[in-house]
C-alpha cells in the first residue's frame, strides 16, 4: 500500500521536475567528464565503472571511484571516497558550498552520506533502477524531513555514462560465459 502511494505522488513531481529542469552550467559538464575519466579508470581495473568529483568552485576537493571489489570494502563507492577525501582536505565533514558531480545515481548509503555531509548540490548521469536514491527509487536528496536536502541536476551526460556501464557489465557476461 505504501509503495503504490509512492510510486503515484511521486509521477506528477517527477514530470514536472524535468518541466522545471535547472539549467545545467558548463561547470558541471566539466566536473563531469572527469567523473566519467575516473570511471573508466575504475573500469580498467575490474571495478564498476562509476566516478565522483566533489567540488567547490572550479576546485576538485575530491574525488573517486569504485574501489568495492579490490579493497573488499562495501562502502568503497565512488561518491564515499571522494566525499572522505573533500572532507580530509577541508578539515571539517561538513561540506557546505560544495557540488557533487557522480556517473550514477547515488545509492542509499551514497544519498546518505551526501545528506550528511551537506552537500548543495548534486549532478549526476545514469539513472540507476536497482539501487537510485535520489528519484528511481526513492528521493533522499530532497527529503524535507531530513535537516538538509539538497538542489539535484539528473541526466548529465547520462548516454555516455550509462554506455560505461552497459558497456562493462556485457564484457563481464561474456567472461563468465568463456570461463
Amino acid at each position: 500500500m505504501n509503495r503504490v502511494r509512492m510510486t503515484s505522488r511521486r509521477a506528477p513531481r517527477s514530470s514536472l521536475h524535468h518541466l522545471l529542469r535547472p539549467h545545467v552550467h558548463p561547470l558541471d559538464q566539466i566536473m563531469m567528464l572527469r567523473a566519467i575519466e575516473l570511471a573508466q579508470q575504475a573500469s580498467g581495473i575490474g571495478e564498476v565503472p562509476v566516478g565522483a568529483v566533489v567540488y567547490r568552485g572550479r576546485q576538485i576537493l575530491g574525488e573517486g571511484f569504485n574501489l568495492r571489489e579490490s579493497t573488499n570494502d562495501p562502502t568503497a563507492h565512488a561518491e564515499m571516497l571522494a566525499i572522505c577525501q573533500a572532507a580530509a582536505r577541508l578539515g571539517s565533514w561538513r561540506l557546505k558550498g560544495c557540488q557533487l558531480a557522480v556517473t550514477l545515481e547515488p545509492c542509499p548509503m551514497c544519498a546518505g552520506a551526501i545528506v550528511n555531509s551537506r552537500i548543495d548540490r548534486v549532478v549526476y548521469g545514469a539513472r540507476d533502477h536497482k539501487m537510485g536514491c535520489v528519484d528511481s527509487l526513492h528521493d533522499l536528496l530532497r527529503d524535507s524531513r531530513f535537516n538538509h536536502q539538497c538542489e539535484v541536476i539528473d541526466g548529465v551526460m547520462a548516454d555516455h555514462c550509462a554506455r560505461l556501464l552497459k558497456v562493462f557489465f556485457r564484457q563481464r557476461r561474456r567472461e563468465k560465459r568463456h570461463g
